[in-house]
């Protein structure tokens, strides 16, 4: 496509010393809409109406895996009855539990890692671990994955653990 040398495509903004006049668009205003009369009665039978529409829902479905689902609660409420043989705070509430994922045919994996690479339990907590959650009913297989990216650190722990320890 060929362009006449007095053809641009594009437009230029205006000098800094052009004066620029814009009108300003009208405001909208709420008498401006085109809204039915309604009677006093009427408006409040169609706030009532939407009122009941809304308290009659039921809460959508959780599957049991998801997050706030039961068979991912009782996963975690198994974890909080773990606790760390040098730190009176169960394992989930000192920061060690990273991540919970229950798959839909209920095999559970769980990633933690432990206060430090030379900890005491090192090697016999992620076995408890895993044997706790296996034990769970609905629960089908249990893996524990040790990691230690991004390392421990205090800042992990819950309000509540740190309050049991004095930090708070």
């Amino acid at each position: 496509m060929e362009q006449h040398k007095d053809e641009k495509d594009y437009v230029a903004a205006p000098a800094p010393n052009e004066q620029v006049v814009a009108e300003k668009p009208p405001r909208a205003r709420v008498s401006d809409a085109a809204l039915p009369e309604e009677t006093a009665g009427e408006k409040l039978e169609r706030k009532r109406d939407y009122l009941d529409g809304f308290l009659a829902k039921k809460p959508e479905g959780v599957a049991p895996g998801e997050p706030g689902g039961e068979l991912h609660q009782s996963v975690i409420d198994a974890l909080k009855d773990i606790f760390d043989p040098e730190i009176p705070v169960n394992i989930y509430d000192l920061g060690l539990i990273y991540n919970v994922e229950v798959a839909e045919d209920a095999d559970v994996k769980v990633t933690m890692t432990l206060t430090t690479p030379h900890c005491p339990v090192a090697e016999t907590m992620p076995n408890e671990i895993e044997m706790r959650v296996m034990n769970l009913p609905g629960v089908r297989d249990a893996e524990v994955v040790v990691t230690w990216d991004p390392p421990w650190d205090p800042s992990k722990m819950s309000d509540e653990a740190r309050l049991e320890l004095g930090m708070l």
